[in-house]
């Protein structure tokens, strides 16, 4: 059985896995899409992001987790040895209103759900 760590994954995989993280969060950020000037390998792939705050990062996704390694798209310049697991994570972090647009994304769900029983 293969590690976790030693799982390599191909570059549309890579991109794959990227779109879906962005589609998950895209209500919460005013943009995050995969840089088109960083060279996507089989160990990562990287992701230019703009919080709802309008903070640019470039973003590392790899089997290690989310990094920031910019603070401007497509730089690398500033790599953090701050790792986390989640887009989530990573978001709570660096956007204060992103915990807003979840948390209130949240209760509208709730609500919806509430209104229907």
């Amino acid at each position: 059985m293969q590690d976790d760590a030693d799982q390599v994954l191909d570059a549309e995989q890579w991109r794959l896995e990227a779109q879906a993280i962005i589609n998950d969060v895209k209500k919460h950020v005013q943009d995050l899409r995969v840089s088109e000037r960083l060279t996507s390998t089989n160990q990562m792939i990287y992701l230019n992001l703009i919080t709802l705050e309008g903070l640019r990062f470039c973003v590392e996704l790899s089997v290690a987790g989310f990094a920031i390694v910019g603070n401007r798209h497509d730089d690398t310049s500033n790599a953090s040895n701050e790792r986390f697991e989640t887009p989530y994570g990573l978001l709570n972090f660096v956007s204060p209103q992103y915990r807003n647009s979840f948390g209130n994304a949240l209760l509208d769900k709730l609500k919806e759900l509430s209104d229907k029983q």
